[in-house]
């Protein structure tokens, strides 16, 4: 059933390895420039080697943006970033009355810090700083974005893997819709680690060259770090704000493959079942879908996976479908968050992104995905987040009316 109580996107932020504002980012999706390049920030087997999507500013500099004495975790500092951009673009006072919170999500919390401080440590216990590691939990990255920017009535901290960020918008929603907050700020962060990497390569799912979502020839994915947030608020907000809503939330859902750990099912069970179910909340026809910013890791579980579930739930009607994967890298716990103020950026410029690198469809669904950068009519956006786990999620972001 249709939402009676409306929840609107105001503002939306992000860093990524194409841009390190929203608009650099715009920018590089519009001329179809990617992020993926050779590792180069982690003292890593793989440096220089393995493509990844790094955010393209060193520690030092991520803390001289986020005015801060002192760098924290590198996840923390892309998520100020980002989140900080959001309530700008927002245009909500900072000093206003409402009811304001902050849902995060990570993967991998102050991790990056960690790696640096306990080679040492092991072998000798007297060096280093305990301050350091202090950051460590996924809980502590919301803390410390939620204490800079003055988000102090509620904060909450996802982890569901590689929907991390879709669920926490979902839930940034539903506190809106149920009247427990006014403001919410939602979204996720992830830098890359050495332990993610390794984790990955162990998994033997990493592409040795840029990636390439929904192609036969597809081989694995990249990694790659970054931090999107929303900006979601009340009808109230928004009126006596006098804010202009990006978008809408219309409807959204979460569901579990209950398949395999890391694998889903080769019918897409999740996936279908939370794409089917977030157009029921929406109260749309597949057919009334503008665009679709696939998962799309580019694994061939995944696509296929993904792939099966959208042709049997589009079948004829399957609108442009891109995933924007290609450009960032996969961001973990952030893919969520970046992939929706992608969504909220079709609908506010009226476009859909190319799916870069891709040559043939995969055989089994002949899929063919958007080609290039193109300006279009844009109503209702689907953006899909699949974590390991099995943790499927769909968002529909929707214009909002002239008239509401």
């Amino acid at each position: 059933m249709k939402w009676s109580a409306p929840v609107h996107v105001a503002g939306s932020g992000i860093i990524s390895s194409i841009g390190n504002t929203y608009d650099e980012c715009l920018q590089a999706l519009r001329e179809s420039k990617h992020g993926i390049r050779a590792l180069t920030s982690l003292a890593s087997v793989h440096k220089q080697k393995l493509p990844v999507g790094e955010v393209n500013l060193t520690h030092a500099e991520l803390a001289a943006r986020a005015e801060l004495k002192k760098p924290v975790t590198r996840t923390a500092m892309l998520g100020l970033l980002a989140a900080r951009e959001a309530l700008k673009n927002s245009g909500l006072k900072e000093n206003s009355r409402w009811r304001k919170g902050l849902v995060s999500s990570t993967t991998v919390g102050g991790m990056d810090r960690s790696e640096i401080f306990f080679p040492a440590y092991l072998n000798d216990s007297s060096s280093g700083n305990l301050a350091d590691v202090i950051h460590h939990g996924c809980g502590a990255t919301t803390d410390i974005i939620a204490q800079h920017l003055g988000l102090d009535d509620f904060n909450a901290t996802i982890n569901t893997a590689c929907s991390s960020s879709a669920n926490a918008i979902i839930y940034g929603a539903r506190l809106i819709r149920h009247g427990l907050l006014d403001v919410v700020v939602a979204g996720g962060t992830d830098a890359l680690t050495k332990f993610t990497i390794n984790g990955f390569k162990s998994l033997m799912i990493l592409d040795d060259e840029p990636c390439r979502p929904f192609d036969a020839a597809r081989k694995g994915l990249n990694l790659g770090e970054g931090a999107g947030y929303v900006v979601l608020v009340s009808d109230k907000v928004l009126n006596e704000e006098g804010l202009q809503p990006k978008a809408l939330v219309s409807g959204f859902a979460n569901t579990n493959d209950a398949y395999h750990q890391t694998a889903s099912s080769p019918e897409g069970r999740g996936s279908y079942e939370a794409m089917e179910k977030t157009l029921a909340m929406a109260n749309l026809k597949p057919e009334q879908i503008s665009y679709i910013n696939l998962h799309g890791t580019g694994t061939a579980n995944n696509d296929l996976s993904e792939g099966t579930a959208v042709k049997r739930l589009f079948a004829d009607k399957l609108p442009p479908v891109s995933s924007t994967k290609a450009f960032t890298g996969h961001t973990l716990g952030a893919s969520g968050g970046i992939e929706a103020v992608f969504s909220i950026m079709a609908i506010t410029h009226q476009c859909v992104f190319p799916n870069l690198r891709f040559q043939s469809p995969i055989p089994e669904i002949n899929i063919h995905p958007q080609q290039h950068f193109e300006e279009r009519t844009i109503q209702h956006v689907m953006s899909n987040s699949f974590g390991f786990g099995g943790s499927c999620s769909s968002i529909i972001f929707s214009k909002t009316p002239l008239t509401r």
